[in-house]
């Protein structure tokens, strides 16, 4: 592509660009351009939200370009603060490691292995001196590092914060300085460390890198931000019918949200949201899975909640703890639970009762207050995309 066309491809879905005659200037230089990204192995999955980037540098590596991908062996230990009110644990270098294992193999899943650098950033600060590291903190003011939005909010709350956290944009922005940066991706809560790095750069005598923000995804309950820790997350390894299940669960407005920033596209005009939630999901289960495995997921959901055939479906298994004499809504509320990780409020479990969505073995339960004895083999059905077997 010419770099006027290659800019207008790029900036599909982009949240914010600095800039975008810098980018332009760059795509004209004639040369692949070095595009970073960094990734810390903070758990062992790499999830959808994940994945916006992630595809933003395919992107950038189908026009032709490198990805410098770093594994963050060493700012894993630490834990981005961005976004976060309270301080993350601390992980020990062999904890991060160990979640490293599968990332990259995670990670190829959307990146194209020939044109993918990896490195780990510990390859450089593992070598530093404390000398190095104090010449390299005298960079940053303090002020500087307090202008950050979520160090700014933790002091009105009179919250804590690390003196280890304030290294973290610090580590980020010399990671840019080390791999010679042209772009750095990120999610718009990066702005600030991807910053530094342009100014460390600077500093160095070398070109800056453009910094480029994709939005973040919302995760499963449509309001904050997706993450394993909060357990509205899913992952790209986890299997192809806890995928499709997850994704079925998701709200209608949520929906056209997931199609914009994992398809690039909004939903087919004129399906119905119950249609268009299921191509969402086939597509990502083809994507991560297989064309076989998304077709099979989705014969399986309509064998179970489309036909309503849920004595011969493939269901989850619930082993309550109290089989008998357990109001309706305290056993629905556990089996969101601890099935399918959502945490639905009585309110909102006695209306789905009231309303009728609830069965055993094809029998209503329309009181919330009803007891419920229990027997292993029995299907209780939660809403219209959520059914368990009893085990």
């Amino acid at each position: 592509m010419q770099p006027e066309e290659a800019l207008a491809f790029l900036k599909q879905g982009a949240a914010q660009i600095i800039s975008e005659d810098e980018l332009r200037n760059k795509l004209a230089l004639g040369r692949p351009l070095r595009v970073k990204l960094g990734v810390d192995p903070t758990t062992s999955d790499i999830h959808l939200g994940h994945t916006v980037v992630l595809r933003k540098l395919r992107q950038f590596q189908d026009l032709g370009h490198q990805a410098v991908l770093i594994i963050g062996d060493f700012t894993g230990m630490i834990g981005d603060p961005s976004g976060r009110s309270v301080t993350r644990p601390q992980l020990t270098h062999q904890e991060v490691i160990a979640n490293a294992a599968t990332y990259r193999e995670q990670a190829f899943k959307i990146l194209d292995p020939a044109r993918t650098e990896t490195v780990c950033n510990g390859d450089w600060f593992r070598a530093m001196s404390f000398e190095d590291v104090i010449r390299l903190n005298s960079r940053v003011t303090l002020q500087q590092m307090l202008q950050r939005e979520d160090f700014k909010a933790r002091i009105d709350h009179q919250q804590s914060i690390r003196a280890h956290e304030i290294q973290y944009p610090i580590m980020q922005g010399w990671d840019s300085v080390m791999v010679k940066a042209d772009v750095e991706l990120g999610g718009t809560d990066q702005l600030f460390n991807i910053l530094i790095g342009r100014d460390f750069q600077r500093e160095e005598g070398l070109l800056q890198q453009v910094v480029f923000l994709v939005p973040i995804l919302e995760g499963l309950d449509g309001s904050k931000k997706m993450s394993k820790s909060l357990g509205n997350f899913v992952a790209v390894n986890e299997p192809a019918s806890d995928m499709f299940g997850k994704l079925m669960s998701i709200s209608d407005e949520l929906m056209a949200r997931y199609y914009e920033l994992l398809l690039g596209r909004i939903p087919p005009a004129g399906m119905h949201p119950l249609d268009a939630k299921k191509q969402l999901a086939f597509e990502i289960v083809q994507t991560y899975h297989s064309s076989s495995a998304a077709q099979k997921t989705l014969d399986e959901w309509n064998t179970r909640f489309s036909k309503r055939d849920l004595e011969h479906a493939d269901l989850p298994a619930f082993s309550p703890a109290e089989r008998e004499g357990l109001a309706a809504v305290t056993l629905v509320s556990n089996a969101y639970r601890e099935v399918f990780n959502l945490q639905k409020s009585h309110g909102e479990v006695s209306r789905l009762i009231k309303q009728g969505s609830v069965e055993i073995n094809g029998i209503k339960i329309q009181d919330p207050k009803a007891t419920i004895t229990l027997k292993p083999g029995q299907i209780l059905r939660l809403d219209r995309k959520h059914a368990v077997r009893i085990r």
